[in-house]
């Protein structure tokens, strides 16, 4: 078994050659749930739906997360380390695990059917503190709750040298030079899907730092929806989020902006919605957003083509549209059955 081969940054000169890479491990995590199946959605309508861990196999990175039937969906396969530690915080493997793993990491399946199958970190989900990675469907298929996945955990300190403002978190150097920022008159170019404003950001707001877990982006507002489009986010799109600060935790500030990376699906629940894991934060002076339909982590590292974005809407807006089209046609078959009655 080889650790994957070291990428070069093009274009940018970083500390990559500096940095450690070491082996993480966790198993892959049971789905879970509260004392309740309900979730009581922000309009004000009680849910049961499929949502985080386990291995799901028909939503990966690159497919819509907007109007699924679940809540928090973490695409493909998620992992946890449930080994207690001696002494000191008893998660604290699962908090290395969250830490150290960066997007674009390399991971192999060590125990199992699936045994020797690789595949690729593509997030990280705060809560459930859950890592995120991507394997082929056949893999998949063969894979079973509990099963031993090791992944080469390679990034977390890499910096920008000459831009020393920007900071960098949960991206590995393979997926820094696939992406490929470019710098032009003193300012850093980055490709992103969606420009989306920090006022929209809700749960996972106020953490003392960006290594673990993500927040999520609200889809309560139709308005914002509309014109952010917002439904159109999919699994694994690197988005902007102007005038947020994402250095040394979560927060909103003029001025700066941040951006990441689209993990989990869309929630019905308030203040929830799309989760997002930090990889860039800077002043808006140095870092500057460009718009591309194809700035997505799927095409980006590889793993499957993107399906092309198309407008979504989330579940309640969905539900709500189901009803107000049963209402009519229930009118107008009323009204049909009266106008026959009246006609004989």
């Amino acid at each position: 078994m080889k650790p994957p081969r070291i990428l070069p940054v093009h274009g940018l000169r970083t500390n990559a050659c500096d940095l450690v890479m070491i082996s993480v491990a966790g198993q892959v995590a049971s789905p879970t749930e509260r004392g309740t199946p309900w979730r009581i959605g922000y309009d004000g309508r009680p849910r049961s739906l499929p949502g985080t861990g386990g291995i799901v196999l028909n939503h990966r990175v690159g497919d819509p997360c907007v109007g699924l039937a679940g809540d928090h969906v973490e695409p493909a396969v998620s992992i946890r380390n449930e080994a207690r530690a001696a002494g000191g915080n008893p998660d604290a493997a699962n908090q290395a695990l969250q830490s150290y793993s960066c997007v674009g990491n390399h991971a192999i399946v060590t125990s199992g059917r699936a045994a020797g199958a690789r595949g690729v970190v593509t997030g990280k989900h705060g809560g459930v503190d859950t890592v995120l990675i991507d394997f082929p469907l056949p893999a998949m298929r063969q894979m079973a709750i509990g099963d031993r996945i090791q992944v080469w955990a390679y990034g977390l300190g890499l910096r920008l040298t000459d831009y020393p403002d920007v900071a960098i978190w949960n991206c590995s150097p393979r997926l820094l030079a696939r992406w490929r920022p470019v710098e032009r008159n003193g300012r850093i170019h980055v490709k992103v899907t969606h420009r989306i404003p920090a006022r929209v950001m809700g749960s996972g707001l106020g953490r003392n730092n960006v290594l673990r877990g993500d927040y999520d982006i609200q889809m309560s507002d139709p308005g914002m929806v509309r014109r952010y489009k917002l439904g159109s986010l999919r699994f694994g799109d690197i988005v902007g989020i102007m005038d947020a600060d994402n250095r040394y935790g979560r927060s909103r500030l003029g001025g700066h902006v941040s951006v990441g990376v689209i993990v989990h699906s869309d929630s019905t629940v308030a203040g929830h919605g799309p989760g997002v894991v930090s990889l860039l934060s800077a002043p808006a002076s140095i870092l500057q957003l460009e718009l591309s339909p194809d700035a997505n982590i799927a095409r980006y590292l590889d793993i499957r083509p993107p399906r092309p974005a198309r407008p979504s809407f989330p579940l309640p807006t969905v539900e709500q549209r189901e009803r107000t089209v049963a209402r009519l046609r229930r009118r107008a078959t009323a009204s049909d059955a009266s106008m026959v009655a009246g006609s004989g």
